[in-house]
């Protein structure tokens, strides 16, 4: 359901004194009258006055040095407001620089519109060549929720409408918007414009479970000798937190987090098994997955991580993810703080949901968790020279402690391994990461999107190699003046920066080259900070890190860290190893060349 709304910009036309309106202004004019508060972007052909329409207009606009970073942080303000964050991309190439962001936002669940002007279409269709020639529809296609194309100025209203409630609405995901430049530049009478533009009503509404499928789903965990609750992003974004609270605290069933789902309940809680998690996973026998997907991040269910009878129960909005990996059965269909509440109603009718043998299960997590909790805190109280990684962060996790209200953004590969065992989140929504891709490069976007949606300030836990990929996005910090402080764990590789050419490729072409993985251990990146009238700091002890952290963080402006870590600190491919192909040539078996 729609409203139309008279937003429409008043321009009287040179000859007949008719007043008009410009496809620019009524983009403009749709995103206002549907709450769009900020666009994120790179301005160019075509789509510059837009964005200086945009910010004219009162919607703030953030000018990126990347497309990606732009999208990156579109994406994550989708997932902090729960409303479609907006990137804006030229045409051809500036549209490509975006897709990736786009296709990671529908992969991650975030509601987010790439809107990107594009090349005259008649022109496209025969490939005549013209500017920035692209066939931006279809190549969206296969990574987006939905891609729409604008082919009229009187369609712009509904074309925005229908982007923001399919983003929104459902499971929700990325969309493409193809507005071409001819496009904007058309006119249109004002009379015509007011009744063009629609303010959309509930966009997202709440989906209800079945009463039988919660019934199901009750009768399922009361059978159980050691229920597990498994909290996803999913949860994260849904703002349910307070139903799912009722619900654990209800049952006292133990919870295991995700890591864009660590605060949602906090890591302090004495139901989170986050410091059990291999034993939970694999001792669990009724597993309810909420806002949390069978993919590969959970083993897809399957044993050796899980145990082979363990039977599964999912809330999700989308009935299609349901048997995607293993059987599901008790499926819970509708958003989840409806399923959620339903699930808390329904308690009073099953008195023997809590059954005795939960005691136990509990005692055996509390176990492992003290045991766990005790080899962590021996590995942080270590203080190696140089720095590996667990003395760096147990000197940021000292700081984040008296900083809960800090927005958390990780990136790496060790950096990121290490860092969600390590910092605990105490309010839910303050940490987002690489989320289920494991895209590099999200860092300095995602920052950027939750410094400017809370207001609150961000500290970024970086990778030396993940920094890398935005780093740029510095200049954008600074020129914003964002409360976001970047601090790179720099051990000079991009697993490790030890690694040494082979004695083989030593004589090769290019023997001399740094061995693949390996970066500058010698950086100093605070330095890319002060070039852009940021704060930089080189720290190369806890003691120094603690300080530094402590006072970027109070001088609510940009600032970089550069961490000097041991460049023998980390391991291939953090916890993924297992993942990475090895040749299965040895040193003592020389390589066939590939011509035989």
């Amino acid at each position: 359901m729609s409203t139309r709304s008279a937003y429409a910009r008043q321009e009287p036309a040179e000859s007949s004194g008719t007043a008009l309106t410009d496809g620019i202004h009524l983009v403009v004019d749709a995103l206002k009258a549907n709450e769009i508060k900020t666009i994120y972007g790179l301005v160019g052909i075509p789509i510059t006055d837009l964005a200086r329409t945009a910010q004219t207009s009162g919607i703030r606009y953030i000018g990126f040095r990347h497309e990606a970073s732009a999208g990156n942080a579109a994406a994550a303000a989708g997932f902090l407001t729960q409303r479609p964050g907006v990137c804006l991309t030229t045409s051809g190439p500036g549209f490509l620089n975006g897709l990736p962001a786009l296709a990671n936002a529908t992969t991650n669940c975030f509601p987010m519109i790439q809107l990107s002007g594009s090349s005259d279409r008649s022109v496209v269709d025969l490939q005549r060549g013209d500017y920035q020639d692209l066939d931006q529809l279809n190549a969206a296609r296969p990574f987006v929720k939905a891609a729409y194309r604008i082919g009229q100025v009187s369609d712009i209203g509904v074309g925005v409408a229908r982007a923001i409630r399919t983003a929104i609405s459902g499971r929700p995901g990325g969309v493409y918007l193809d507005i071409p430049a001819a496009v904007l530049g058309q006119t249109l009478e004002t009379s015509a414009a007011l009744d063009s533009i629609w303010r959309l009503v509930d966009p997202a509404p709440r989906q209800l479970p079945a009463t039988d499928a919660v019934e199901r789903a009750l009768d399922a965990l009361s059978q159980a000798q050691r229920p597990l609750i498994v909290l996803g992003k999913g949860a994260a974004y849904a703002r349910a937190e307070d139903e799912i609270r009722r619900f654990v605290e209800a049952t006292g069933i133990p919870f295991l987090p995700m890591s864009m789902a660590k605060g949602l309940l906090p890591d302090s809680h004495p139901q989170s098994v986050a410091a059990a998690r291999s034993l939970a996973i694999s001792r669990a026998d009724v597993v309810l997955l909420v806002g949390a997907r069978l993919n590969w991040l959970l083993g897809h269910g399957e044993s050796p991580q899980w145990s082979a009878d363990a039977k599964f129960i999912q809330v999700d909005i989308a009935p299609s993810e349901f048997d995607s990996n293993r059987p599901i059965m008790a499926p819970l269909t509708g958003d989840i703080g409806s399923v959620m509440s339903a699930m808390v109603g329904g308690l009073t009718a099953h008195t023997t949901v809590a059954p005795a043998s939960w005691t136990t299960w509990s005692a055996e997590l509390a176990a492992r968790k003290a045991r766990n909790d005790a080899t962590m805190r021996s590995r942080l109280a270590e203080d190696p020279r140089p720095m590996r990684f667990y003395n760096a962060l147990a000197a940021i996790r000292t700081v984040l402690q008296r900083n809960q209200d800090v927005y958390v953004v990780n990136e790496g590969a060790n950096a990121l391994d290490l860092a969600r065992n390590v910092i605990d989140m105490e309010l839910p929504r303050h940490r987002l990461d690489t989320g289920t891709w494991g895209v590099m490069g999200i860092g300095m976007g995602y920052s950027v999107a939750a410094a400017v949606e809370t207001g609150r300030p961000v500290v970024a836990i970086e990778g030396d190699s993940a920094f890398g990929f935005s780093g740029m996005e510095i200049e954008t910090i600074c020129r914003y003046r964002l409360p976001v402080t970047v601090v790179i764990l720099n051990n000079g590789g991009v697993y490790r920066g030890d690694e040494v050419t082979t004695a083989e490729n030593t004589a090769a072409p290019g023997g001399s080259d740094p061995a693949p993985t390996v970066l500058n251990s010698q950086a100093r990146h605070e330095l890319i900070a002060e070039a852009f009238g940021g704060k930089g700091y080189h720290v190369t002890t806890p003691s120094e890190l603690t300080a530094a952290l402590t006072e970027a963080i109070a001088s609510n402006g940009p600032a970089i860290i550069d961490c000097e870590l041991d460049p023998a600190a980390g391991q291939e491919s953090g916890h993924l190893a297992s993942r990475n192909v090895t040749s299965a040539l040895t040193a003592s078996s020389p390589p066939v060349s590939a011509a035989g």
